[in-house]
C-alpha cells in the first residue's frame, strides 16, 4: 500500500457551517455544521487515505481542542503520531453565505510552541516511515523559521523524499537547505523566493527552473489559482489550465492537489501524469462545500477531462 508521513505543525479543528446572510451584530443561526481535522499535512493525509493510501500523521496537539482533534482523527482511522504541547490547538471557522455564495474563513495564528516542544517533534520524526515526508502548513509562533530545513535533513537520513508546502520565511529556509523532492509554492510565493515579479507564464517557468537548478528542489509545482498550475523540473515543464467548475469552497484545494499527485507518484506514475491527477483533485475540492475536501469519484471525472486535454 502507498504510504506517506505527514507533518502538521499548526493543525486546526475546522468548523464549517452555513448561514443565510452574514450580518454584523445580529445573531446568525447556522446549519449543516461540520467538524473536520485540518491543517496542511492532515488535509493531505485525509485525501491520501480516501485514495486508499496509508498516511502516518505527525502533528502538535494541545489542550481540549487537541483532544478533540485526536478524536476526529481516530474516527477517520489514521495512524496518529501526536506531539503533546501545552498550548491549545487552534480552531478555524468556515462560513458559507447562502444568499451570495461567498465563503468567509477565519484562521487564528495558533498556539505558542516552546523550543523543547519543537525538538520533541523532530525526535518523533526520526522514526518516520513512508515514500514521502510531507511538511505542509504554517509554523506556529515560537517555532524557528529553519525548522523545515531540519525536517528535510531527517528525511534525507531516513531515505524518505521530502515534500514541502509552506510560505514566507519557513518556505525560504526549508528550501535553502536543499533535500526537497517537490515544493508547491503559489505564484506569489515563488515571486518572493526569486525576488522579482512574475507577470507571464515564461517568467514563472524561469523562476521555478531557478529553484530547481539551484539544487533547492527537484520539482516545483506552481499553483496559479484560477489560471491553473505549472510543473517544472530539469526534464521540462508542463502547464495545465484550471477546469471551469462551480467553486463552492477554496478550503484544501492545494492540499487535495498535493495528496492526489503524491498518491499517483507513489504507485508509479510519471510526474506529468501525477500532476494531471493532482489538478483533477484540486478541481474536485473546489466543488465540495465547506471543509470536506475532495472525493475519488469527482477526481476521476475531472481526471478524464485532463486526459482529453492531453490527447488533443
Amino acid at each position: 500500500m502507498p504510504t506517506i508521513a505527514t507533518l502538521t505543525m499548526n493543525p486546526t479543528i475546522d468548523v464549517a457551517y452555513e448561514v443565510n446572510q452574514v450580518r454584523h451584530t445580529h445573531k446568525m443561526r447556522g446549519r449543516k455544521a461540520n467538524y473536520d481535522p485540518g491543517g496542511g499535512g492532515i488535509n493531505v493525509a485525509r485525501v491520501f487515505g480516501r485514495l486508499q493510501g496509508n498516511a502516518n500523521c505527525y502533528y502538535l496537539s494541545g489542550g481540549a481542542a487537541g483532544a478533540m482533534l485526536d478524536v476526529l482523527l481516530n474516527q477517520r482511522c489514521f495512524v496518529r503520531k501526536p506531539i503533546q504541547i501545552a498550548g491549545n490547538t487552534r480552531i478555524a471557522t468556515n462560513i458559507f453565505e447562502r444568499s451570495t455564495g461567498h465563503e468567509f474563513r477565519f484562521v487564528p495564528p495558533g498556539p505558542e510552541v516552546t523550543a523543547a516542544e519543537a525538538d520533541a517533534c523532530l525526535s518523533a520524526l526520526a522514526e518516520a516511515e513512508g515514500q514521502f515526508l510531507v511538511a505542509s502548513g504554517s509554523l506556529p509562533p515560537g517555532v524557528p523559521v529553519d525548522f523545515y530545513a531540519k525536517v528535510g535533513e531527517i528525511a534525507r537520513k531516513r531515505g524518505i523524499r521530502m515534500v514541502l508546502d509552506s510560505s514566507g520565511d519557513a518556505l525560504r529556509a526549508g528550501l535553502s537547505a536543499g533535500n526537497v523532492y517537490l515544493v508547491k509554492p503559489s505564484e506569489s510565493e515563488l515571486a518572493g523566493l526569486v525576488g522579482r515579479d512574475l507577470d507571464t507564464v515564461e517568467e514563472i517557468e524561469s523562476a521555478a527552473l531557478q529553484v530547481v537548478e539551484s539544487g533547492q528542489a527537484e520539482m516545483v509545482a506552481v499553483t496559479l489559482g484560477a489560471n491553473g498550475a505549472m510543473l517544472v523540473s530539469n526534464t521540462g515543464s508542463l502547464f495545465l489550465p484550471s477546469l471551469k467548475v462551480e467553486v463552492k469552497s477554496a478550503t484544501g484545494a492545494g492540499d487535495s492537489f498535493l495528496a492526489a499527485m503524491l498518491y499517483r507518484l507513489a504507485v508509479g506514475d510519471d510526474p506529468p501524469d501525477a500532476f494531471r491527477y493532482g489538478m483533477a483533485a484540486g478541481a474536485a475540492a473546489a466543488i465540495t462545500a465547506g471543509t470536506d475536501l475532495c472525493f475519488p469519484e469527482d477526481i476521476e471525472r475531472f481526471h478524464a477531462q485532463y486526459a482529453d486535454i492531453a490527447a488533443s
